[in-house]
């Protein structure tokens, strides 16, 4: 076929949009009741609290997070009738207001996630044990070269904040994703957040019990009391600290076939066991389970022979009764919330933080919270199954494939007989999924 030379024209009438499923993003808004936690803040003058968030959350959901990127839609007229908005805030406008009012929109927006979670009677899937995962991990976000308020050394090696994110279920549900001073210790300020989220959690779980997984950070005796003040079952790593490997090994070896013994390859031996520990905790006494792992390599994995055996010591406090083995793969599990924190960074665009002012980072990382939920529903609902215009099999779907499959959707936006329209092409894959999607939203609001 001959390649014939083709003329650009740009439309005069017609309204056209290459982001067709920001017509999702609006409803859900509108589901999570965002409107009614706004109201004891008042009226403002000019345009309202609502507006100023709707138009940021349409930028995060096709993956924008500068200020800037308002200016590109003030005049799209699509955008406005998505989301419902009256007038689209200049850049300017939009920091100005997100400054002022940062802390206040963040604890509406908090409220309005856990309620769009909760209308949307989201899956929350238990591990292999019957217990739903409740995943709290602190993620570094690399904001180095700045001065923006709170930026300060990570544990990364590198000037940024700290994020403590939780994730509820297989799912990933993201209850909260809170930002912290880039040297802060994640376990100040934790108890906190279990206020915060535990009661969604519960409900959001249903009669299926919890089981809080954190890492070595929070290996504290006042979580583990806490756990079991509040009914749920725990998995925190130890942290050693100054404890003796070679001890534990002479240790297991007392044990004799109390010690669960393997040898993965010649020069590596590992053994597993649980020891029971009785501490003190305001008065009361309190015993609680610790799965010990050591490992001793006299070979290298190149097949080198040492001189002294390396020795690696892991533990890790539960209050569940499975098998050392089990405890151990149900912690290598929660490693999944690595890629949760990836997806907020990249596909979000909150690596680095559009402002210079850490209450108004607060407010972003939680509208990131919101899309992300959102996003992440909108892959399960559209996504999986085998109507899904994604062809490989997946249990859910990265935030990104979300955006490119059901977000960035080119279609036509027009208004007839004082209805508004969004007609998409006859060859759009993503079609029917985006239809069923935009159904059950429907459904809900009814």
């Amino acid at each position: 076929m001959v390649l014939r030379k083709i003329q650009l024209e740009q439309s005069g009438k017609e309204i056209f949009t290459s982001h067709g499923g920001l017509a999702l993003l609006g409803q859900s808004i509108a589901l999570a009741r965002l409107q009614e936690r706004l109201e004891p803040l008042g009226r403002y003058r000019g345009m309202s609290h609502l507006d100023m968030l709707k138009t940021y959350l349409g930028l995060l959901c096709v993956g924008k997070s500068d200020y800037e990127a308002a200016e590109g839609v003030r005049n799209d007229a699509f955008f406005r009738a998505a989301l419902g908005i009256d007038q689209v805030p200049s850049a300017s406008r939009l920091r100005q207001r997100m400054d002022e009012l940062a802390l206040e929109y963040a604890r509406a927006i908090d409220g309005a996630n856990f309620e769009l979670l909760e209308r949307l009677e989201v899956p929350v899937s238990p591990v292999w044990t019957g217990h739903v995962p409740l995943d709290l991990d602190l993620f570094p976000q690399d904001n180095s070269g700045t001065a923006k308020e709170g930026v300060s050394y990570t544990y990364k090696g590198h000037d940024g904040y700290g994020v403590m994110a939780a994730y509820l279920g297989s799912e990933g549900w993201c209850l909260t994703a809170d930002l912290k001073p880039g040297s802060e210790n994640g376990q100040l300020g934790f108890g906190f957040i279990l206020d915060r989220i535990l009661g969604p959690a519960k409900r959001l779980a249903g009669r299926i019990p919890l089981l809080l997984r954190v890492d070595s950070g929070h290996d504290a005796l006042e979580n583990r009391v806490r756990a079991g003040h509040e009914e749920i079952e725990f998995l925190i790593k130890w942290n050693p600290r100054k404890q003796c490997a070679a001890d534990w090994l002479a240790h297991a070896e007392s044990l004799g076939h109390w010690a669960d013994w393997s040898q993965p390859r010649p020069g590596k031996r590992v053994v597993t066991f649980s020891v029971y520990e009785t501490q003190s905790w305001q008065g009361q006494e309190t015993t609680h389970r610790r799965v010990i792992r050591v490992i001793e390599r006299s070979i290298d994995k190149a097949g080198q022979h040492l001189l002294v055996p390396e020795l690696q010591l892991d533990g890790w406090w539960t209050s569940l009764d499975q098998p050392d083995q089990e405890i151990i793969a149900l912690y290598q599990d929660h490693a999944t919330s690595e890629q949760f924190h990836s997806e907020f960074k990249t596909d979000l665009d909150l690596e680095r933080l559009p402002s210079g002012k850490f209450d108004t980072n607060t407010l972003v990382m939680a509208l990131g919270a919101f899309i992300y939920n959102l996003l992440r529903w909108i892959g399960l609902a559209g996504l999986i199954g085998e109507r899904s215009p994604v062809r490989h099999k997946a249990k859910r779907r990265r935030l990104r494939t979300v955006m490119q499959e059901l977000i960035y959707l080119a279609a036509k936006f027009s208004e007839r007989s004082r209805q508004l329209r969004l007609r998409f092409s006859a060859h759009c894959p993503a079609f029917d999924a985006f239809k069923r999607v935009h159904a059950r939203l429907t459904a809900v609001l009814a």
